[in-house]
């Protein structure tokens, strides 16, 4: 019985004993779970602190940042300027195979949970507890919305406290707003590489196509771009990229999406991706001059606002433009027109490639360059530009930026100068040498011809389409040097302007816009258009808030101009630009002046047609000499003639200038610029035209009968 005692004693004090570890254990357990729900409560309600976690209510006025779209004449997107390209879409506008890629991928519950994946968090914590760090998420769409759109004020680092942010907006933002709106927003703010961030933004660069009309595999690319895109990038790693694509296939058909047998016919779908691989390819000059002129007017919400800029350019014309130009440059660097002493463009090229050089923009080039815009006469639109051979190479705009010597080009202004004088084009002034004294010097200025020869008295109309530089600096003396830069000025030319003669016969530096700019002027018989590079800019919802209006300005009258202008059509029927010109076929109406200063350094043509003026330069940009005999006829000239051929392949044939009916006519011998009589020899007589008082009164004096011409100075 005392040994039943004892351990029936025993027995009660183990019970006590273990009874009272019980009580500590769950009395610890209690103080402990308390203060874990304290802390967690505390973080739960402090997560936010200090509006650490933004209102939602800024989604119902939330825009997702996008860059402005350029659009060509004709509708066709050119660019997007901005640092996240994207363009937004209605979820309904979104291709359910789109929707269908992302849901399978990213939340095939997203239908039914309310925020928060409460079957995605064990898996979550015992992945993370194995792998002894974060290696796996439980993240929603609506978590991750809620990150992507605040990532300022959420922040991606892995740690608590941001995801319990996340967690916090997640359930508010689906407390307020309907699961298809929150998937809007997500599909439209996601980050798909590079600069690209939106479905429809990487459907474009990819395929070529808008998100609307994706089919099961390019939506299942996207959603396996979207987890890592610089690791699925399909144009660098395409076969990474195919397997990724079909392992979200997958889990498209594991979520039911599509079914087993579809699965296996997309995945065997080809990667066809759009080859071409950035908007900035196309007319790249014309891009930066017209984005400088919208960011001085919007500033940075050009880059954000999601504008759509609609411009005047016309691609097939840039597209001729850009090959006109470098299929010119390559004739002349080849020696199609001599020799040529100068590092080719393809040399530099090769160098670079050889040395391992970086390729950077350089303001200055060596090799030889060019510069071509063509406007519409009668509104000023810029239909092409082109600034440079290569944009990558040099972003400097020969075009727009710089400033080269006008050489002949310049000789319209001073003929025109003239006939607002009321002198005629049948005025005749003496081709031969000139020493003239300009003050401050000690050397007298003694100007040339291009041929180096003096051909004796000729009219102003033979004068300007052959081109005789002594001609025009005689009849710019005549006239003063105020009346013609005056005449310049009204004409556009905003360049400063030397007021001694050689600024006759081109001495000016000038920008070739404003040259083509002034030329308008010739075309429409009048009226100067100024340049015009944007139709109208929209805010994303598509109101117009700005929208220039093309100007033009009268610079003449129509009777005098006419004359001007029939003068340079001369230049193109039988001047300096004859072989290049009618030799080479283009037979439409056209006028124009060739340019080419005197040591060869700037090579000019500057034509039109009733509907198109087209100006192109060429030259080294630190100014040197081209080539022997270089003439704005032979370099210059080609390049527009086969511009302005493919250009009107495509349109209709313009009529010719019509002739002011108030004009008169007259037969003119061209060797002294009397009117004719029967005696003058056919090839020297002409007919002119006159506006009325301005006509010649008296007859040729030389050629008479019974010798007059001998006491009119004529050798026997």
């Amino acid at each position: 019985p005392q040994r039943r005692g004892r351990r029936v004693l025993l027995w009660v004090a183990r019970q006590w004993e273990q009874a009272a570890i019980r009580r500590r254990v769950v009395l610890t357990t209690l103080i402990f779970g308390g203060f874990g729900i304290g802390v967690a409560y505390g973080s739960w309600s402090r997560a936010c602190a200090g509006a650490a976690c933004p209102s939602i209510s800024v989604l119902e006025e939330y825009r997702p940042e996008q860059g402005a779209k350029v659009y060509a004449a004709d509708g066709r997107l050119v660019t997007e300027l901005g640092i996240e390209r994207r363009t937004v879409l209605r979820v309904d506008e979104i291709a359910p195979e789109v929707r269908a890629a992302f849901l399978a991928v990213e939340d095939k519950r997203f239908y039914r949970h309310h925020g928060i994946d409460y079957w995605r968090i064990p898996g979550a914590i015992k992945a993370n507890l194995l792998a002894m760090r974060w290696a796996q998420g439980f993240s929603t769409i609506t978590m991750q919305l809620a990150r992507n759109v605040w990532d300022d004020r959420i922040g991606f680092e892995k740690v608590l406290r941001r995801k319990l942010r996340e967690v916090r907006v997640a359930l508010e933002l689906e407390r307020t707003y309907d699961k298809n709106r929150i998937l809007e927003l997500y599909l439209n703010q996601i980050f798909m590489g590079g600069n690209l961030h939106g479905v429809e933004s990487a459907a474009q660069a990819y395929f070529g196509k808008s998100a609307r009309d994706l089919n099961f595999a390019e939506g299942a690319l996207l959603a396996a771009i979207a987890n890592r895109p610089g690791r699925y990038d399909p144009r660098k790693y395409p076969d990474r990229a195919i397997r990724r694509r079909n392992l979200v296939l997958n889990l498209m058909r594991d979520a039911r999406y599509v079914s087993a047998a579809e699965a296996e016919r997309w995945k065997s779908y080809p990667l066809v991706l759009s080859p071409r691989q950035d908007f900035g390819e196309v007319a790249p000059y014309f891009q930066e001059w017209i984005r400088q002129e919208l960011y001085t007017r919007f500033g940075r919400d050009l880059y954000e606002a999601g504008y759509r800029v609609y411009t005047t350019l016309d691609l097939e014309m840039q597209i001729a433009a850009e090959r006109a130009l470098e299929d010119q440059l390559q004739a002349i660097e080849s020696e199609a027109y001599g020799l040529y002493r100068h590092p080719t463009y393809q040399q530099y090229l090769e160098q670079l490639e050889t040395t391992g050089a970086p390729r950077e923009t350089h303001p200055l080039t060596p090799y030889l360059q060019g510069a071509l815009i063509t406007m519409e006469a009668k509104t000023g639109f810029v239909r092409a530009m082109v600034g440079g051979r290569d944009f990558d190479d040099s972003e400097f705009n020969r075009a727009t930026q710089a400033r080269r010597q006008a050489g002949s080009t310049f000789k319209p202004f001073v003929y025109a100068a003239a006939i607002r004088a009321g002198k005629p084009a049948s005025h005749a002034v003496n081709d031969e040498p000139i020493s003239y004294l300009v003050p401050g010097d000690t050397m007298p200025w003694e100007p040339q011809n291009y041929e180096g020869d003096f051909r004796g008295p000729m009219t102003l109309r033979r004068g300007l389409y052959q081109s005789r530089n002594l001609v025009a600096v005689q009849l710019g003396l005549e006239l003063g040097t105020e009346a013609v830069k005056g005449e310049a000025i009204r004409f556009g030319i905003a360049s400063p302007l030397p007021n001694y003669p050689s600024l006759f016969i081109g001495s000016a530096s000038v920008v070739p816009l404003e040259m083509v700019s002034a030329f308008t002027a010739f075309a429409t018989l009048g009226a100067r258009a100024i340049p015009v590079g944007i139709l109208r800019v929209e805010d994303a919802s598509g109101n117009i808030i700005w929208e220039p209006h093309p100007r033009s300005d009268r610079v003449m009258d129509e009777e005098q101009i006419w004359i001007v202008t029939n003068m340079l059509e001369d230049v193109v029927n039988r001047g300096t630009a004859y072989n290049a010109v009618r030799e080479a076929g283009f037979m439409l109406p056209a006028g124009g002046k060739t340019g080419t200063t005197n040591d060869g350094t700037d090579v000019w043509f500057i034509g039109f047609t009733p509907e198109l003026v087209t100006g192109v330069w060429m030259g080294f940009d630190t100014p040197q000499k081209i080539k022997a005999n270089s003439a704005g006829g032979r370099l210059a000239a080609p390049a527009w003639t086969a511009f302005m051929k493919e250009v009107y392949e495509r349109r209709t044939p313009p009529a010719p200038w019509r002739r002011p009916e108030g004009l008169i006519t007259r037969e003119i011998d061209q060797t002294t610029g009397f009117l004719a009589t029967e005696f003058c020899p056919r090839d020297t007589r002409y007919w002119e035209w006159f506006i009325p008082n301005s006509q010649p009164t008296e007859f040729c004096p030389i050629h008479m009968p019974f010798g007059r011409g001998i006491s009119a100075g004529r050798e026997p």
